[in-house]
């Protein structure tokens, strides 16, 4: 891990009348910095048997927070997704429930149509036997 450090001149209200102490106080927050990330740079010590090298108890507790940290982003992830799984099956099945329900109402109005129509015909029938018969008293 490379990290670079930039130097920014800080504005003052009185001049760097003393510009080695301004390098030193630098000096000094580059060390700072360098000493603060430097155990992420270090190589672990000690192995462990199966080849793995052994983690620092900081380095341990910081991978412990990282692994807590994914293993509740990704329960809550599953969690929803869970959710979205059960609430998508109910409703799949209202929606087959009501595909149903609609065939059902569709085979009574074709049932109630075909009814209509052979009243109809009936209807139709008797009222021209009715003309025939009619016409027939008339021709007499």
């Amino acid at each position: 891990m490379n990290a670079t450090i930039r130097s920014e001149k800080i504005e003052s209200t009185e001049g760097d009348d003393n510009p080695a102490a301004v390098s030193e106080v630098e000096a000094g927050i580059r060390d700072f910095v360098r000493n603060d990330i430097a155990f992420l740079r270090r190589p672990a010590t000690g192995a462990q048997s199966n080849g793995e090298t052994a983690l620092e108890p900081a380095q341990d507790a910081t991978v412990n927070n990282v692994n807590s940290l994914i293993q509740r982003v990704a329960g809550t992830s599953l969690a929803e997704i869970e959710n979205l799984i059960a609430e998508l099956e109910a409703l799949r099945d209202l929606l087959h429930a009501e595909g149903q329900r609609v065939q059902r109402e569709i085979s009574g109005y074709a049932q109630l149509s075909q009814a209509a129509m052979k009243s109809t015909r009936m209807i139709s029938d008797n009222v021209t036997q009715w003309k025939r018969s009619a016409e027939g008293l008339r021709n007499s």
